[in-house]
Formats: structure tokens, C-alpha cells, sequence
């Protein structure tokens, strides 16, 4: 839950994504640790962040699995649109926009006063090679979806003009994702001077320290630097929290709130309905689960109140298979689906799915919670005939060989964004991070439709529709949404609350003395 999709801590999302980001949540902080009075200027905020070593990228652009990746790359370098609360799409590097009429050019205006950490101005010229670059990655398809390389020009040094092969009203959207801009021409990727709060000072293993840009167009950033160390499991990283070895441990989980709870010196900050954390059934031809009545049979197999209860100690909430539970037009009138044995046995019959064999559910242990989840759902499903091993994999491995391509797998997004922004990365056809490689004609128009309405009412109709065929006939079994859980030691203020990508957004963090 990854914008990448590895980025998305996944992305995910690893990273996750990604995507950026958040459309809306709630935030509930508990604990001792409010302090009154302006922002203080100054002090070394020191940051734990999920990851594994063996999958560190530093490529602005690249498939970022590691969540302490997508925190360095996203203090170093700026996208042109963030995550807001509500717009749910405010100004980064790109200070306004507007389209054509028939929403296909849109045209992006640059903040003035923008430069690089090496005191060169930032150009359209700039942005439009960083964003081909970004579209011509593996990836780049989901990333900016119907706008091709060629699609994206400069029309003077101030604006950049991007050409939808379809209108696409939610385009400025999906700018708030990894679109991170670096100078024309850059050869020496992982070295190229970022736009950002923050300026990269060293970086090793992983772990890096960076450094107040005073020069950012972005208005004032508070601390004089923000060191982040790379920790492979929640426990490591809220052990070391406890010890007073960080100040910050990101997306921490539940386990770690549950240890934290009591102590006046800690707090926990939740954000509701955090992270997507589906399990992925390939739908195409030769995978079990090609079947659409396996699939809801598998869905129906699930108790989910025990998911949310067991493998999220109760920090997240039910949710009924449709990606995008933020979305201000998330369809609450389908019916939440329940379990039912019964029903499930029936349609693996009617399907001749064969129960005597044993099916392999591929995981990781990315972040907490997951492979617990993904072990309950084997012995839940177990109960309507279906024999499942769960097997845990390494990192790397998992993204490299079993994501969009195993026919069963546990999925993260660490983002709850709009019902388009999942539909046009994860569902239409041909769509870069397809993880069911799911290709549905009628889903495809009605995308088409929808991105192409920029009418409030009529766009509600649409989605409803988009959503009622996601609900049927998807390869997605999204059983809860996770909430998100960082843990902040007393002095750490002003703190982001959005959810999803949200949160990697520290330049307004400050240090109580």
C-alpha cells in the first residue's frame, strides 16, 4: 500500500502508493501530549519507518515497497498536488489548475518561487521530464492512466499541459502520487536535488538524515532536521520508541498500541479506515478462482467481524469488498455482505471447484496485522470446504515474483482514496497494477462515464453503478480497513491527521522543548 504498487506499504502499498493519500478519515489521538503555544523552531525529529533492506530504492520513480523510502523521498522531492481534507486535492508544486472544457487538457500552473535544493528554478521543462519519466516506468500506466509521454508538454516555463486520451474530471487527483519532479535531464537519479521541505544531508542503509530547506517556497518548516531509521518489523520499531530511541514510529499498528496504551509519555495517534488490506483472487482464465462463483463463495466464507477483531486487535472496521471506503460517494446503501456457509458450499459446487485439493494464500509480513489475517481467513474458509496454506514470503520476493501475477495473495494499500483512484489503478483494463487482472467491459464503460461527469448528482448515479459491479463480480475480497496507528513521544507536535500518504507530510511538525 505501492503507488507503486510496492509503494503503497502497499504499496503498499507497499508503498505503497501511492497515492498518495487519503480522500477523508478521522483522526483520534489518546494519551497525554497536546502542548499549547505557537510552533516551536528547531530540534532533530527522529522518525522509525517500516522497510526491509533488501528492497531500498531511491529512485524518485521507482517501486518504492518500503515505507521508509516513500517518507525520504516525499520530505526530499514535492508532487505537484498533496492529499487536503477537504478539497480532498490542494496546491503543491503546482499552484493551480484548470481544464477544457471537455475535460481532456488540463494545464497546470507552477508556484512561483519554486527551486531546486541547488538554487535553480524549477521549470515546466523540469516537471514534463520528470513526469514522462515517471509514465514511461513499469507502473507509470496506473500512475497517470490515459495520459501518455507524448501527452505531456510545456507551454512556456510556467505551465505544464497534460492531454487525457479521455476526460478524466479526477486527473489533478492523481497528480498528488509519487509525481515527484527532479531537474531536465538528470542522469544520477538517486543524487538529484529535490523541491522539498527537506534536503537530503546523508543516507545509509537505508536509514538518512535530512536537513530544513530554508529557501522553500512552501511557507515555513519548523524543524531544523528529521532523521529516519529503517526498522523491518512494528515491534522493532515501537521497541525502540519505548526505549526513547525515536520520537516518531510511523504506522506502528496495533500490537504496538496496545503496548504503548498507559504510558503518559507516549502518544497514540489512530486514524480510522486507514489502509485497504484485501485478499487478491486472480480472475483470469486457469486461476481456481477464475470462476466468478468461487469467488463469492470465498467472500461469503468469511467471518469479518472476527478479521477486524483478531487480526487488528479491533483497530479497523468491516468493510464489504469495494476499494475506497473514504470516497464522499462510497455506496453505503449495497448491502453489507454477511457470511453464509451454506450459500458458500453451494456455488463452489455449482462452479466444480475441487475441495480436495490444497490452495497456497501468499503474504508477507510488510506490516502488522497481514499475515495474521491471512491465516484466520484459511481457517474461516477451511470451514466450506476449501483447504488453504498460507505462505509467508520475504519482502522482495513477494512484489518481484507473487504481486499481479499469484492467483491468491494478501494486498495492502496504505491509502483510502476515491472509488476512481482505486477503479483506474487496480481495475479497468490494462491498468498497470491489475492485481486480479481483472478486465470487465461494462466496469470499463462505466469508469469512462464517470471520470468523464463532472456533475456532483449525476456522478453519484455512476459510481453507484461502478460500485454494485466491483461488489459482484471483482477479484477483490476486502474484508476490513485498518486503521492507522502512529505512537509520538510527549514533545512531538502538530503532527498530520489525514490519513493514507497523508501523514508523510511533516514540513508543520514541531518540537516542544
Amino acid at each position: 500500500m505501492h503507488l507503486s504498487r510496492r509503494q503503497m506499504f502497499q504499496a503498499g502499498g507497499g508503498l505503497g502508493l501511492i497515492a498518495l493519500l487519503a480522500a477523508c478519515g478521522g483522526n483520534d489521538s489518546t494519551g497525554s501530549g497536546e502542548v499549547s503555544g505557537p510552533p516551536r523552531r528547531g530540534g532533530t525529529l527522529r522518525v522509525g519507518a517500516l522497510g526491509r533492506t533488501g528492497a531500498i530504492t531511491r529512485d524518485p520513480h521507482g517501486s518504492q515497497a518500503n515505507e521508509s523510502d516513500y517518507l525520504i523521498l516525499s520530505l526530499r522531492y514535492d508532487t505537484l498536488t498533496v492529499p487536503g481534507d477537504k478539497p480532498v486535492t490542494t496546491p503543491r508544486l503546482a499552484a493551480s489548475w484548470q481544464s477544457s472544457a471537455d475535460l481532456k487538457t488540463w494545464r497546470f500552473t507552477l508556484a512561483p518561487g519554486a527551486t531546486f535544493h541547488d538554487g535553480r528554478p524549477v521549470t515546466a521543462d523540469d516537471v514534463v521530464y520528470s513526469l514522462r519519466r515517471l509514465r514511461n516506468t513499469p507502473a507509470g500506466a496506473s500512475r497517470l492512466p490515459g495520459v501518455r509521454a507524448e501527452s505531456i508538454t510545456a507551454d512556456g516555463p510556467g505551465t505544464v499541459v497534460l492531454v487525457s486520451d479521455y476526460p478524466n474530471a479526477d486527473l489533478p487527483l492523481l497528480t498528488r502520487l509519487t509525481t515527484f519532479v527532479v531537474p531536465n535531464g538528470t542522469l544520477d537519479i538517486e543524487n538529484a536535488p529535490g523541491t522539498g521541505p527537506f534536503k537530503l544531508d546523508w543516507f545509509r542503509g537505508g536509514n538518512a538524515r535530512l536537513v530544513r530547506n530554508p529557501d522553500w517556497y512552501g511557507g515555513e518548516v519548523y524543524l531544523d532536521a528529521i532523521e529516519v531509521s529503517i526498522f523491518e518489523s512494528p515491534q522493532a520499531m515501537s521497541t525502540a520508541l519505548l526505549a526513547g530511541q525515536i520520537d516518531l514510529a510511523s504506522n506502528a499498528g496495533a500490537v504496538a498500541a496496545r503496548t504503548a496504551q498507559g504510558r503518559k509519555d507516549i502518544r497514540i495517534q489512530r486514524r480510522a479506515n486507514d489502509m485497504a488490506m484485501p485478499i487478491v483472487m486472480r480472475t483470469a482464465a486457469g486461476s481456481p478462482y477464475a470462476d466468478s462463483r468461487v469467488r463469492e463463495a470465498l467472500r461469503l466464507a468469511v467471518d469479518r467481524k472476527a478479521l477486524v477483531a483478531q487480526s487488528l486487535s479491533g483497530y479497523g472496521s468491516i468493510a464489504n469488498d469495494i476499494l475506497g471506503t473514504g470516497d464522499p460517494d462510497y455506496a453505503r446503501d449495497i448491502p453489507q455482505r454477511a457470511r453464509d456457509l451454506d450459500r458458500a458450499k453451494s456455488l463452489l459446487a455449482q462452479a466444480g471447484f475441487d475441495t480436495g485439493k490444497t490452495y497456497q494464500l501468499y503474504t508477507t509480513e510488510d506490516i502488522s496485522g497481514l499475515a495474521e489475517s491471512a491465516a484466520l481467513f484459511a481457517t474461516q474458509v477451511r470451514e466450506a470446504g476449501v483447504k488453504i496454506d498460507v505462505v509467508k514470503q520475504e519482502s522482495g520476493a513477494f512484489w518481484d515474483s507473487t504481486w499481479l501475477h499469484g492467483d491468491l495473495y494478501t494486498g495492502y494499500w496504505g491509502t483510502n482514496d476515491s472509488v476512481l483512484f482505486f477503479a483506474s489503478k487496480t481495475m479497468i483494463t490494462g491498468s498497470g497494477q491489475n492485481e486480479t487482472a481483472w478486465s470487465e467491459p461494462e466496469f470499463d464503460a462505466a469508469y469512462q462515464r464517470a471520470v468523464a461527469t463532472a456533475d456532483p448528482a449525476a456522478r453519484t448515479t455512476l459510481l453507484r453503478t461502478l460500485q454494485q459491479i466491483e461488489y459482484d463480480r471483482s477479484g477483490y475480497l476486502l474484508w476490513g480497513m485498518a486503521d492507522g496507528i502512529d505512537l509520538a513521544r510527549t514533545p512531538v507536535q502538530g503532527l498530520p491527521t489525514l490519513p493514507g500518504y497523508g501523514r508523510v507530510q511533516l514540513e508543520r511538525t514541531w518540537l516542544a522543548s
